[in-house]
């Protein structure tokens, strides 16, 4: 028997085949969702990734509560001020981000990231104490040693404590561990001209200039206040220190030398040539109140003694602005 025009006979035939179709759907969705949740797939999980006694999901915290998304993006998602975070920790790794978070104003530079090696958690983290070994694993942290150390960035200095550091280089290490399964896009740049197209024709890039040498022992020794100078330099001192009075993630040097500083002890200090020396020695063995402690690293084992007494000769010479 045929069905008829607006008969009924259709209707049970066909309302048996929208059941079997909606099964089979919602047999094909519950599979999918089963095997999103397969460890097979190799997804991390922020709860199970630490840095040192730092965990991901603190880290996680921090990141949100300074609004990183407002300028970066993660996984693709957020602003894009700034550079995709997603995979930082795998290019620069650990030491670069510790050198780098609390004072962002500035790139850091091969003695600064030398000085993160100096953490313990840095060594067990990076797989090695040498800045050689670290800078060959993380070719990202020498590329941009390389191009931009020692220069100014876009981005403001944060008031992060050492807690909060850690805690963010956790979450990065989690994100770098991240299955983004080949999101977002990789940028193909290999064959492109880089070369600056300008109205009038086409002008090759200029090459950045080379790095002055630091100068010698001769000249060092005649005057150890521009030797300091340039050991301030080389070591990136000044993204966390202003040559005045202004406050940075460090105190500003301007007027220090032989003035009255108060600790965060209750005491009072002045900042003579012991004083100082023992501050870029061991930054926390006396900490200026108001600054937190452990953010700065300590340089004892990092400079020779003649190099420390040049930069203090360096801060006679800084008068208060």
């Amino acid at each position: 028997m045929s069905c008829g025009v607006g008969g009924s006979s259709c209707e049970t035939p066909r309302r048996r085949g929208a059941f079997v179709v909606l099964g089979i759907l919602a047999l094909i969705f519950i599979a999918l969702s089963i095997f999103s949740f397969l460890k097979s797939r190799g997804q991390v999980t922020p709860d199970t990734v630490s840095f040192g006694p730092y965990k991901a999901t603190d880290g996680k915290r921090v990141f949100q509560a300074y609004n990183c998304m407002g300028c970066h993006t993660m996984v693709g998602n957020g602003a894009y001020l700034g550079p995709d975070l997603t995979k930082e920790y795998r290019r620069a790794g650990p030491a670069w981000l510790a050198a780098f978070l609390p004072s962002a104003g500035g790139w850091p530079t091969n003695a600064a990231v030398r000085a993160q090696l100096l953490d313990p958690n840095q060594q067990a983290d990076a797989g090695s104490d040498s800045i050689d070994a670290y800078l060959k694993k993380f070719p990202g942290a020498a590329e941009r040693i390389e191009r931009r150390g020692g220069g100014t960035t876009m981005m403001p200095n944060l008031p992060l404590t050492r807690d909060e550091i850690g805690q963010l280089i956790a979450y990065l290490k989690y994100t770098s561990a991240m299955n983004t399964e080949g999101w977002p896009p990789k940028v193909e740049v290999e064959g492109l001209d880089h070369r600056l197209q300008l109205a009038h024709g086409t002008v090759a890039a200029a090459p950045a200039p080379a790095p002055s040498a630091a100068p010698g022992p001769a000249s060092a020794a005649l005057d150890p206040a521009a030797h300091g100078a340039q050991l301030v330099k080389d070591n990136g001192c000044l993204a966390c220190h202003a040559t005045d009075d202004k406050r940075l993630v460090g105190p500003g040097w301007g007027g220090l030398y032989n003035a009255k500083v108060a600790l965060a002890d209750g005491s009072t200090v002045t900042a003579d040539d012991a004083y100082l020396q023992e501050s870029i020695r061991q930054p926390n063995a006396k900490i200026v109140a108001g600054y937190p402690t452990g953010v700065m690293p300590a340089y004892g084992t990092l400079l020779k003694d003649d190099e420390v007494n040049a930069i203090v000769a360096y801060l006679h010479t800084l008068e208060k602005q």
